[in-house]
C-alpha cells in the first residue's frame, strides 16, 4: 500500500512538472506582437496580427489527444510524452527559425499544438485514474498546473525578448522545455487496473463508441465549448485587448495577462475540489454565471474603468479554468475511467471549436464594428445557453 502511494505521488509530482512546460502554448499573446514585428520587418509587408497561429494549434490538439489517449491505454504514458515532448520542443524551436507567417504555422501551430494535445490529454487521465478517490481535486491540480504556466512564461519571456530577441527566446525555451519534458517521461507510469477498479461500484465503462451514442454526450461537448469561449477569447488577445480597447501601456497589458492567468488557475484549484463535495453540475452552473456576469462587465469597459476590465478578466479566468478543472473528472464519472484516456480527447473537441471560433469571431466583430465589446456580449450569451445545457441534462439524466 505505502509502495502504490509513493509511486502514484511521484507520478503526480511529474505530471505537473509536465503540464507547466506544455502549458506554455497558452503564453502565445506575449509572443504574438514582437513576431508579428520580426517577420514584418523579414517580409517588408505588415503583419497586424497572428491569431491564425494560436487558432491552428488550438485546432489540431484533439487529434494527438485522441491518438496518443488510445495508445496510453495499451502501452502506457512514457511513449506518449516522449513523442510529444519530440512535437512540442522542437516546434518551439522551429518557431525561432521560423521567416513567414506560414512556417510559424507549421512549427508553432502545428508542431507545439500537436505536441500539447498528445501530452495534455494524457497526463490528466492518467493522473485520474491513479486516485479515483480524488478525481476532482487532481483533475484540478494538473490542470491548475498547466494554467500557472501563463503566469510564469509571460515575464520569463519578456526577459528573454528584450535581452536576446524573440527568435532566440524561442529557441531557448523549447531546448529547455524539451529537456524537461524528456526528463519526466521516464518517472511516469501507468495507472494500475487495481487503480481503476476503486471507482464507484457499478459504474459503467463505456468505449469511445459507446460513449457518443450516449444523449449526454453531445450536451457535454456542447457545454465544454461554451464554458471555454470566452476564456480562449480574451487568453489568445489579452495583451492586445488591454492596449487598444483600454489604452494601457506594454506594462500594465501584462499585468492584465498575468491577472487572467492567475484566476485561471485559481478556477482549476478551486473548481477541481468543489466539484467532489457539491457534484461537477452545480460547480458548472455557478461558474456559468460567473461567466455571463463577467462578459456584461467587459461589454461595459472604456478607457479609464480600469477596475471594472480588471474584474472582468479576473471573472473571467477563474470561470474558464473552473471548467477546466472539472471536465476531466467529470467525463471520469460519467463514462468511467477505464477509456477516459481517448473519452477525454475526444470531449476535448468542444474546447477546441471554442478555440477556432472564439478568436476568429472577436476578430471579425473587431473588424466590422471598430470595437471588442460586441464579443463580449456574445460570450455572456453563450455562458446563458451553458445554463439551459446543464438544465437539460439534468432533466435528461433524471429521465434517464
Amino acid at each position: 500500500m505505502t509502495e502504490r502511494k509513493t509511486n502514484r505521488t511521484l507520478v503526480l509530482i511529474a505530471s505537473c512538472f509536465v503540464v507547466l512546460c506544455v502549458g506554455s502554448l497558452y503564453a502565445w499573446s506575449v509572443f504574438a506582437g514582437p513576431m508579428a514585428e520580426h517577420l514584418s520587418a523579414l517580409t517588408g509587408k505588415e503583419i497586424a496580427s497572428l491569431a491564425i497561429v494560436f487558432t491552428v494549434a488550438n485546432a489540431v490538439g484533439p487529434v494527438t489527444m485522441i491518438c496518443g489517449g488510445a495508445i496510453n491505454d495499451r502501452l502506457g504514458p512514457k511513449l506518449v510524452i516522449l513523442a510529444g515532448a519530440l512535437l512540442f520542443g522542437l516546434g518551439m524551436i522551429g518557431a525561432g527559425f521560423s521567416r513567414s507567417v506560414a512556417a510559424l504555422i507549421v512549427c508553432y501551430g502545428l508542431g507545439v499544438g500537436l505536441g500539447n494535445g498528445m501530452i495534455y490529454g494524457t497526463v490528466v487521465s492518467n493522473a485520474v485514474k491513479f486516485f479515483p478517490d480524488r478525481s476532482g481535486f487532481v483533475g484540478g491540480l494538473i490542470t491548475a498546473c498547466y494554467g500557472s504556466s501563463s503566469i510564469l512564461i509571460p515575464p520569463i519571456a519578456n526577459a528573454l525578448m528584450q535581452r536576446m530577441g524573440v527568435t532566440s527566446a524561442f529557441k531557448l525555451l523549447g531546448t529547455v522545455m524539451l529537456l524537461i519534458l524528456c526528463a519526466s517521461a521516464f518517472v511516469m507510469q501507468k495507472a494500475p487496473e487495481g487503480e481503476k477498479s476503486q471507482a464507484a461500484a457499478g459504474q459503467r465503462e463505456l468505449g469511445w463508441r459507446e460513449m457518443i451514442r450516449e444523449k449526454s454526450f453531445a450536451l457535454m461537448l456542447l457545454i465544454l465549448c461554451c464554458g471555454a469561449f470566452a476564456g480562449m477569447m480574451l487568453i489568445s488577445q489579452a495583451a492586445v485587448i488591454a492596449k487598444n480597447m483600454m489604452g494601457f501601456p506594454a506594462a500594465a497589458a501584462a499585468v492584465a495577462v498575468s491577472l487572467l492567468a492567475l484566476f485561471n488557475t485559481l478556477g482549476r484549484l478551486a473548481a477541481g475540489s468543489l466539484s467532489d463535495r457539491l457534484g461537477a453540475v452545480g460547480t458548472l452552473r455557478a461558474t456559468f454565471a460567473a461567466s455571463a456576469l463577467a462578459g456584461l462587465l467587459l461589454f461595459f469597459c472604456v478607457e479609464g474603468r480600469q477596475a471594472l476590465f480588471y474584474a472582468g478578466l479576473a471573472l473571467t479566468g477563474f470561470s474558464f479554468g473552473s471548467i477546466m478543472g472539472i471536465y476531466p473528472g467529470f467525463t471520469a464519472s460519467r463514462f468511467g475511467r477505464k477509456n477516459n484516456s481517448v473519452n477525454y480527447g475526444i470531449m476535448f473537441i468542444g474546447f477546441s471549436l471554442a478555440g477556432l471560433f472564439g478568436p476568429s469571431l472577436m476578430n471579425a466583430l473587431h473588424s466590422a464594428t471598430g470595437r471588442y465589446q460586441p464579443a463580449f456580449l456574445v460570450s455572456a450569451g453563450l455562458a446563458a445557453l451553458g445554463e439551459v445545457l446543464l438544465a437539460l441534462m439534468k432533466k435528461q439524466t433524471r429521465q434517464g
